[in-house]
């Protein structure tokens, strides 16, 4: 796998915003100190959005093996490392050296712009690009910290930087998006001759739109703060949300176009990449299952009908074959067919195993049309072929020991749900801010008193609306905001409805071996990181699961970031079927439990920050207030 991630970088300068890739090894600068690239034009802002989206190379560094793996968007497919806690260097470097860059270009373009202004030889627009560069560096730095933590706020001034703590980060980054947002002018117009919108992929250099998106920024940001820092993160979110000029609907979204090849607009998931299967999560899968009672049955067409479960039926059961020492609810267990009832964006991000007559079923060459695999017990002998096709089963991440070698299938991408070709083909936008985003936000602003201009009920069932609206789902709407079904974490839709499930329910089961059928009291996951664990349907609970639903597959840095400030939605723990070196604290006894310390937090700084800027690099570590390691929080973060 590491191979395959050092060879991509070698494809990756044949494009001119990949050049970088070389400087991620001249350790003897730091990427934050200003180079000979600032003498550029104010064209430099269109490198820094579109390098931003990440090329094949980098996202599947970042942006699948870190921010996915954080925020539980898809299953850990590098042998679980950042899920058991482990760190790459080159996976951070890459990031780290490409941000700088984006940050640069940004920087650079402020600095041209400013300096043609002092001139008087700026165009009628120019002020506004200057506002625009701003918002996108203000974008760019909340990114990079949520990532490392710590960072300079005064780079590319020719000398190493100095590295602030999150806070100081934050707080800059928000008084810039409010005095950026406020200084442009919407009244501009700009030429047709030259085309100045085809530089900004995103709106069109639009400056409504850019201050819509800086205000919906910044209610995000504030509410990063809501943990650690609540009257400013109040003050803020409300200073923003006052006018109401955020991002309201899917025109307004913040999303930039992909591409079919290889360059920095690609698919971030890798189109081209066919070992990579992108399975489902447990944790989407947890929150899923039973959500919002709309039926399978009537999502899918025929040839579906008879792989659908009853309503009460957990599975076939394999305690030899299949983790238990994990609080995932489905420890154990395999559903040999297709959940009775399931929220209906599922089936259109995630493919159904062994439906290969989709057009959008990710059958890449040959990869991933494996669909049967065998069982074995503990002398190796094969005791059951399981068939995953029209089934629906998630892997919960984690260390699960010899059962690994007894169980084909669950290593198999093919037998699992796959992300389908509408989110790998290069043919959609990138999202980077949704409305449903904005309605979630406020959504929670209400439930804490804070002042927002719309209702709380009102913009969490409009948030849903508009993730439904997205994924073409709006026909279930109805039955869905009024569902009462409890999903595997023991939450429901309805926002009038929260009564709590209590702690366990009885389901049917069969013997995957012998073929008894049995019944079985199942628990509903257990949340301690969120009330001590005694709170499952709550409205924070709510917006916050519906938010996550949302955000997959495109926003996984921000499930990350809603679970690392509140502990929500319910992630399991990893399964640890044997200890994990770098996850000391999770062992055979408190699994069941959940913790922090069970959690990656962030990404570690990489080595060439330390060879590159020691004095930097420790202030970083001082400032971050612990070790230079992944179970480190946030100073925003849940603790």
């Amino acid at each position: 796998m590491r191979s395959i991630l050092k060879k991509s970088c070698l494809v990756l300068t044949a494009t001119m915003m990949l050049a970088s890739c070389k400087k991620f090894d001249e350790i003897n600068q730091d990427p934050f100190a200003a180079n000979g690239d600032q003498v550029q034009t104010e064209y430099f802002l269109n490198n820094a959005i579109v390098g931003a989206q990440q090329d094949p190379g980098l996202s599947e560094r970042m942006f699948i093996l870190y921010w996915v793996v954080g925020g539980r968007a898809l299953q850990d497919e590098d042998g679980d490392t950042f899920s058991r806690g482990g760190f790459v260097d080159d996976w951070a470097s890459a990031y780290y050296g490409q941000s700088s860059t984006w940050q640069n270009n940004a920087t650079s373009a402020i600095t041209v712009g400013t300096e043609q202004m002092a001139k008087g030889t700026s165009k009628p627009y120019t002020s506004n690009l200057v506002q625009v560069a701003r918002i996108w560096r203000a974008y760019l730095m909340s990114e990079f910290s949520d990532t490392f933590g710590p960072m300079p706020i005064n780079g590319f001034q020719g000398t190493n930087p100095e590295y602030s703590d999150v806070k100081t980060v934050y707080y800059h980054v928000l008084s810039e998006l409010k005095d950026a947002s406020s200084k442009l002018d919407v009244s501009v117009v700009n030429p047709s001759i030259p085309d100045l919108k085809k530089w900004d992929p995103a709106y069109g250099y639009d400056y409504a739109k850019w201050r819509k998106f800086a205000n919906s920024l910044r209610m995000r940001l504030a509410m990063r703060l809501s943990e650690v820092d609540a009257q400013k993160a109040q003050s803020e979110f409300e200073d923003a949300a006052k006018g109401g000029d955020f991002i309201k609907d899917a025109s307004e979204m913040f999303s930039v176009q992909e591409s079919q090849g290889w360059d920095p607009l690609s698919s971030v998931f890798r189109r081209e990449s066919s070992w990579m299967g992108l399975p489902i999560s447990a944790t989407y899968n947890n929150l899923a299952v039973n959500l919002g009672s709309v039926k399978s049955a009537d999502q899918l067409g025929a040839s579906f009908q008879s792989a659908i479960k009853p309503a009460d039926y957990l599975g076939q059961r394999y305690f030899d074959q299949f983790t238990t020492k994990t609080n995932d609810p489905m420890a154990g267990y395999w559903l040999d067919g297709l959940p009775n009832v399931i929220d209906p964006r599922a089936y259109k991000i995630f493919s159904i195993p062994g439906n290969t007559t989709d057009p959008n079923y990710p059958a890449i060459g040959d990869s991933f049309t494996t669909f049967t695999g065998p069982l074995k017990d503990a002398s190796g002998a094969t005791v059951k072929t399981l068939n995953a096709k029209n089934t629906w089963n998630a892997k919960a991440d984690g260390n699960w020991g010899n059962k690994v070698a007894r169980n084909q299938p669950i290593v198999t991408n093919g037998v699992k749900p796959l992300l389908n070709m509408v989110y790998r083909g290069g043919t959609n936008r990138r999202v980077f801010f949704g409305p449903w985003e904005t309605y979630f936000l406020m959504a929670e602003a209400g439930v804490r008193g804070w002042a927002s201009p719309v209702p709380a009920q009102t913009a969490y069932e409009t948030g849903i609306a508009k993730s439904f609206e997205y994924f073409g789902t709006s026909a279930n709407l109805s039955t869905y905001t009024s569902s009462t079904s409890y999903n595997r974490a023991g939450t429901s839709v309805a926002w009038n409805h929260t009564a709590e499930p209590g702690n366990t329910h009885t389901m049917n089961y069969q013997d995957g071996i012998t073929g008894a059928n049995g019944t079985v009291s199942v628990a509903y996951a257990k949340n301690d990181l969120y009330q001590s664990g005694s709170v499952r349907n709550d409205h924070l609970t709510k917006i916050i699961t519906q938010k996550y639903l949302a955000q997959v597959p495109w926003l996984p840095l921000e499930t990350w970031n809603d679970h690392r400030r509140l502990g929500l939605p319910f992630f399991e723990n990893p399964a640890v079927e044997e200890p994990m070196a770098n996850l000391p604290d999770l062992n055979a006894s408190n699994y069941m439990t959940a913790s922090i310390k069970f959690l990656p937090q962030r990404v570690q700084y990489p080595s060439n920050l330390k060879n590159s800027n020691q004095a930097g690099y420790n202030q970083a570590v001082s400032a971050l207030g612990g070790a230079d390691a992944v179970l480190t929080p946030l100073w925003w973060a849940k603790h």
